[in-house]
């Protein structure tokens, strides 16, 4: 899976530098979809953390009543 990845990303890095546009319009393109992949990243990231802190807060809200062991759960 990584070797695929990494010719995926070596195929279109190679595609945008081969592209017939110039230099300038290559890196301000470059620039763009790096930029559109970082704030990606950050979108995906700031979700993750809330998923956490919302489970953070679920459990720790949950853990208020301590198990005595005698509730009507089933015994082994």
């Amino acid at each position: 899976m990584k070797s695929f990845l990494f010719g995926f990303g070596l195929g279109i890095g190679l595609g945008v530098l081969f592209a017939p546009m110039s230099g300038e319009q290559t890196r301000r393109n470059l620039a763009d979809r790096a930029n559109d992949l970082a704030d990606t990243a950050r979108e995906t990231t700031d979700q993750i953390r809330d998923r956490v802190r919302s489970g953070m807060s679920a459990i720790r809200g949950g853990s208020t009543q301590q198990a005595t062991g005698t509730e009507g759960g089933q015994n082994f």
